[in-house]
């Protein structure tokens, strides 16, 4: 259970919340959704994919392992924390003072991965938890990277896995989170603060109880219906970096449920610690200036920890116009 002092988590006020239910869903069964999905990536940095080849039994597998890991007691839990970098963490989210209403496990997607420290803790249950995990990341991975390759057909860009082989790459640095956030006794209270995610791209799911929420072009927030048969793609920093603006890196947050609970797992594919980010040469056009100075990831990763989840993190990478 998590339990918080009041002044503690940001409290929403006075929230202008958007009255439009519209936002693109896109079918990854049809003939050629690559219009659509460069649009959804322009106009929104955000939409929902339905048909998208992940096996229903890979998820409900692995949700029923997550429900059943925060079902144990705190104390058996904590024994799997505090995240350094993996691990599970209660109520903090970062070194720099966030916190929300929610308790995660963070963990690698590298499915190599040796799960030591939970199979100390947890015996027999964690490896059946790896399990569920590698299965799922390996078809949700599968998903996201023909989701980049059909942006780049999309923006005709050559080759078509300039974004994909950075998330393929052996050395990626992706992770994976696994967000519980239990009922909520106060109204308006913040699960997880405003922020943009710094990687290429985010593949989310979550059970059917509402709380995410997007930032419009006006400021208004969308509250997103909830489908547990469908997952939801962000437009990451990075893959806004490389499109030169193009593409925008949806601002989100989660508002807490006051009557149930609500559990999300999220990949976020990243590129290679050593890998340069900048605007692709073949999509600036004509005369236009790049708006990003060239960064590593490591450099940028760097920066996004010390940073708070509502900073402008890629403010400091903007190129400031002579």
């Amino acid at each position: 259970m998590v339990v918080l002092s009041k002044p503690a988590i940001e409290q929403l006020s006075k929230p202008k919340n958007c009255s439009a239910t519209f936002f693109p869903t896109i079918d990854l069964s049809q003939p050629d959704p690559r219009t659509q999905l460069v649009k959804a990536c322009e106009e929104f940095g955000f939409f929902k994919v339905i048909n998208h080849g992940v096996p229903f039994h890979f998820i409900s597998e692995l949700e029923a392992e997550a429900v059943r890991f925060f079902s144990l007691p705190p104390s058996v839990k904590q024994q799997a924390g505090p995240p350094n970098p993996f691990g599970y963490g209660d109520k903090k989210i970062g070194p720099n003072g966030d916190v929300g209403w929610l308790e995660y496990l963070l963990l690698t997607a590298d499915t190599q991965a040796d799960y030591q420290k939970f199979s100390s803790i947890f015996g027999e249950p964690a490896q059946r938890f790896r399990c569920a995990v590698n299965k799922y990341l390996a078809s949700v991975k599968k998903m996201a990277c023909e989701i980049l390759e059909m942006l780049a057909d999309g923006l005709k860009i050559q080759p078509r896995n300039a974004f994909s082989k950075m998330v393929m790459d052996e050395q990626s640095d992706s992770v994976f989170r696994v967000n519980h956030y239990p009922p909520c006794p106060e109204s308006n209270l913040i699960g997880f603060g405003a922020h943009t995610d710094p990687q290429i791209i985010s593949v989310l799911r979550s059970n059917n109880t509402s709380g995410l929420q997007i930032s419009l072009k006006d400021g208004q927030w969308l509250s997103i219906p909830p489908d547990h048969t469908s997952f939801f793609i962000n437009v990451g920093d990075s893959l806004q970096v490389m499109t030169n603006g193009r593409f925008k890196s949806v601002r989100h947050r989660v508002v807490a449920n006051s009557t149930k609970s609500r559990l999300s797992m999220i990949y976020f594919g990243g590129p290679p610690l050593s890998e340069k980010i900048a605007p692709l040469p073949s999509l600036m056009q004509g005369e236009e200036d790049s708006l990003y100075k060239e960064f590593t990831w490591f450099e940028y990763k760097k920066s996004a920890y010390k940073s708070r989840l509502a900073d402008n993190r890629l403010g400091l990478f903007e190129k400031i116009a002579a």
